[in-house]
């Protein structure tokens, strides 16, 4: 390892730890060490900021400011407060039943928005339920850890649910329909697996009474508070239709044309935001993600100086050299991910992951390297609370609904009580991914 590799590596994984251990500064801790990671390369002789900010993937922050300001739109129409009643009467308030019918509904809206989104417009019905139905901490633990499991999962699902599978989207490591239709039966599988042992070997809900009554008023309360809480087509339908044009246009645009996903969103965002005016023009000017982009331009700057210096290269060499067969250096490497993903987030080690998976992808099936890794990707921001942003979202939020027990206790959903859920999601989803990636090489040999 050179000096010039030694010193930026080492600054990308300081900020990696520091942003991981501090999130509540994750920003500043990031932008500090891009500003370093310019200074650093240039003194070094590696790069100037010139040319480290000219290899900024620019294509995928579109694509993620584009998709946030739809998914903001939708959320506006109150979509997802009737999707959380219908879920509400589907479960009936049955805490037997609530899980299950919440991961599911999770899962589907992450496919479509963020997972910040997702949790900020379906979780608050759920802690109403979880208050008025009465519970303890063991079913809050794991109703409140599948759910976020199943946010991942879901964001793994479509090529724009979360960030690693934009990324992978707008740099072109696969196409729209390549990767919905690899990736989104992989996820269906985990999912399933999931809820079938949440189910019937941990049983959440076990020794909890099953009460008609309190059902019956959970509903009743959910409906009241809803009533007057119907879908805005105004809004709806030309955000809607936006969206489906968009996915269209990434499913059937032929590649000759030359019209990239990131035009695709930028063309379709636009039109959903013309169509709803006065709302368009408030979201544009106070509704984009500005510390997202911020965070993840930063990001892209510290990786985009190491991959100078040759040392993703140099990994890669390293792994190929391993005297094991081309699918183990595939799973090794997944495992890795995983891992990696669970102490230091999932955008971080997916920008960084990317760099070594093109190289995997050489000399192996693209689709087993990049949903694998995909997946394993989501498998790490499943493993603890931390390791995804949704996750002390997910803490704060059941802080500030105060939900107590049958003897007034409060309950609470810290690192720890997501743990157990966090090492079985873990589990499940990796296992999915290396099960995934073994499936597709067998199929080629």
């Amino acid at each position: 390892m050179t000096q010039a590799q030694f010193i930026l590596s080492s600054v990308l994984l300081l900020a990696l730890l520091l942003q991981a251990i501090f999130p509540s500064f994750r920003v500043l801790v990031v932008c500090a060490g891009a500003g370093i990671a310019c200074l650093a390369a240039t003194k070094l002789g590696v790069a100037n900021t010139s040319r480290i900010l000219a290899e900024v993937p620019w294509d995928v922050l579109i694509i993620l400011v584009t998709l946030g300001l739809v998914s903001q739109l939708l959320a506006a129409s109150r979509l997802f407060d009737r999707l959380a009643l219908v879920a509400t009467r589907v479960s009936g308030a049955d805490p037997h039943r609530l899980t299950i019918v919440f991961a599911i509904a999770m899962y589907v809206v992450s496919g479509v928005v963020n997972n910040l989104t997702a949790l900020v417009l379906v979780l608050p019905v759920l802690h109403v339920l979880l208050r008025l139905g009465g519970t303890n901490q063991r079913y809050v633990s794991w109703t409140l850890g599948v759910l976020l499991v199943a946010c991942n999962l879901g964001g793994a699902a479509t090529p724009i649910g979360d960030f690693p599978a934009i990324l992978l989207l707008g740099r072109g490591s696969m196409t729209f329909g390549d990767y919905l239709a690899n990736a989104a039966p992989a996820t269906l599988v985990a999912l399933a697996a999931l809820l079938v042992v949440t189910a019937f070997v941990v049983r959440p809900a076990r020794g909890m009474p099953r009460d008609p009554i309190s059902a019956g008023i959970a509903r009743a309360v959910m409906t009241a508070l809803h009533r007057r809480i119907s879908l805005d087509r105004r809004i709806f339908v030309p955000a809607a239709a936006s969206l489906l044009l968009m996915i269209a246009a990434w499913l059937f645009l032929p590649s000759s044309l030359g019209i990239g996903p990131e035009l695709i969103c930028w063309l379709g965002a636009s039109l959903a935001l013309l169509l709803n005016r006065r709302l368009g023009e408030k979201l544009t000017r106070n509704g984009l993600e500005a510390e997202a982009v911020l965070f993840l331009l930063s990001l892209f700057v510290m990786v985009g100086a190491v991959r100078d210096t040759g040392l993703f290269e140099l990994i890669a060499r390293g792994l190929e050299s391993l005297p094991i067969s081309g699918a183990g250096q595939l799973f090794v490497f997944l495992l890795l991910a995983g891992v990696l993903t669970g102490l230091f987030s999932a955008g971080p080690s997916m920008a960084a992951l990317l760099e070594v998976a093109a190289s995997l992808a050489k000399r192996l099936p693209p689709s087993a390297v990049y949903v694998g890794l995909a997946l394993s990707v989501c498998a790490g921001s499943s493993l603890f609370l931390t390791a995804a942003t949704s996750g002390p979202l997910a803490q704060a939020l059941t802080e500030r609904a105060d939900i107590r027990d049958a003897d007034g206790r409060p309950l609470r959903f810290g690192f720890f009580d997501f743990l157990p859920t966090g090492l079985l999601g873990f589990a499940i989803i990796e296992a999915t991914a290396i099960g995934y990636a073994a499936w597709v090489l067998s199929r080629v040999r």
